[in-house]
């Protein structure tokens, strides 16, 4: 499975207004609804709080890749998010987060969920791709970014 076929255009956020952690997942959150209006918003950001309490999602080098599982939803979803001012963000290395993965999957997909993580963190070790991110200026470039890089692996 390719990141590209769980992550639509309308998911993605290409000039995130937050200023704390809990903002970025409630703008990624409303923006994976768009596309999935079926599902339960507060549950879905409560679900990803509750991660966060067991560690930051934030993995260093501008990175957070926000995860979780959801009962209800029939497959693995994802959002992104761009900052261009940085986000406090807990992250392993203490700086900010710029680059906003959300992925949230079924209860029942252990290895999928694994899978996809893997896959993000792969891509994200590609310094290019992320500069490519870090200045893009358009959800449609975001999405044209992620869709060249993903199609490498």
């Amino acid at each position: 499975m390719k990141l590209i076929d769980i992550l639509k255009e309308s998911s993605v956020i290409a000039d995130l207004q937050a200023n704390t952690k809990t903002e970025v997942l409630d703008a990624l959150v409303n923006a994976v609804a768009k596309s999935y209006p079926a599902i339960d918003k507060r549950e879905m950001l409560n679900v990803l709080l509750e991660r966060e309490k067991l560690g930051s999602t934030g993995i260093g080098d501008g990175i957070a890749i926000p995860h979780g599982k959801l009962p209800n939803i029939p497959d693995i979803i994802s959002g992104f998010a761009l900052s261009k001012s940085g986000i406090e963000f807990d992250s392993l290395d203490g700086k900010p987060a710029y680059l906003f993965f959300l992925l949230v999957a079924p209860d029942n997909s252990v290895g999928t969920h694994l899978k996809m993580l893997a896959r993000i963190s792969r891509m994200l070790k590609n310094t290019a791709f992320r500069n490519k991110l870090m200045n893009a200026t358009s959800q449609k470039d975001i999405y044209r970014i992620i869709s060249e890089e993903d199609s490498k692996y």
